[in-house]
C-alpha cells in the first residue's frame, strides 16, 4: 500500500476576501445548507476533540443538533468520555469534514451544558427506540458483549412500557460557544484558501487569511 501516491487536486469553488460576511455564522449555514443539498452522509456529523487530565487529547464523531449565535450544541451521556474530559477542561475543539465539498470548518471554544429544559425538549423529539438506548448504554464503559448490551435494552424497553420514557438525569447536551472559526476551501496546487475568524472583546469579530 503506497499512500505516498493518494493525491488529487482541488477544483471546486474558492474562497474570496469580499464574499465573507462580518460574523462566521451566515457563512457556516450556508455551507451547511450546501452540504445539506449536495446530500452528503451525515452532513451534521463534526468531529469533537477534547483533553483529558494529563493532556491526552481524544476525538469522536457526534451530530450536530443545533446551531445559533450562541454556539454549536450536541448531545451525550454525561457519564461518557468527552463528558468526563469536558468537566477537567471546558476548552474543546470541533471540525466539520465535507470532504466531497473540499471543505472543513474547524470551531475553537468552551463547552458548557445546556439547561435541563433544552435538554428534555431535544430528548422528546428523538424516537422511542433512541430514548430506551440512551437509558440503554452507559456511554464509554466496558461491557461483556453485544448481547448484554441488548439485554439492558429489553429491560428499558419492559421498564417504560407503560408510558413515555423520561429524560435520564445522566444525559443531555453541551453548547460550545466559540471563540475562533475556521473556513477551509480546497485549491488547485495545494494552494486552499483559508480564513479564520477570531472573536474581539466587544463582540465583533476579526478576519484573516491563513497561508496553506
Amino acid at each position: 500500500m503506497n499512500l505516498e501516491q493518494l493525491r488529487r487536486e482541488y477544483l471546486q469553488n474558492g474562497l474570496r476576501r469580499p464574499d465573507l460576511p462580518d460574523s462566521p455564522y451566515p457563512l457556516f449555514e450556508r455551507w451547511m445548507e450546501q452540504a445539506i443539498a449536495a446530500e452528503l452522509p451525515d452532513p451534521s456529523a463534526m468531529v469533537v476533540a477534547t483533553v483529558d487530565a494529563e493532556g491526552q487529547p481524544s476525538q469522536r464523531t457526534v451530530l450536530l443538533k443545533q446551531q445559533d449565535d450562541k454556539g454549536f450544541v450536541f448531545f451525550t451521556n454525561y457519564g461518557s468520555r468527552k463528558a468526563r474530559e469536558i468537566g477537567v477542561n471546558a476548552k474543546v475543539s470541533l471540525l466539520f469534514p465535507w470532504y466531497p465539498l473540499e471543505r472543513q470548518v474547524k470551531v475553537r471554544g468552551h463547552a458548557e451544558k445546556v439547561s435541563l429544559n433544552e435538554s428534555l425538549r431535544y430528548f422528546v423529539s428523538r424516537p422511542r427506540e433512541s430514548q430506551l438506548a440512551a437509558w440503554a448504554s452507559k456511554q464509554s464503559t466496558a461491557i461483556p458483549g453485544r448481547d448484554y448490551l441488548m439485554a439492558r435494552l429489553e429491560r428499558m424497553n419492559d421498564q417504560f412500557a407503560s408510558g413515555e420514557v423520561p429524560l435520564p438525569e445522566f444525559w443531555g447536551g453541551y453548547r460550545v460557544t466559540p471563540h475562533e472559526i475556521e473556513f477551509w476551501q480546497g485549491g488547485v496546487h495545494r494552494l486552499h484558501d483559508s480564513f479564520v475568524y477570531r472573536l474581539r472583546g466587544d463582540g465583533t469579530w476579526n478576519i484573516q487569511r491563513l497561508a496553506p
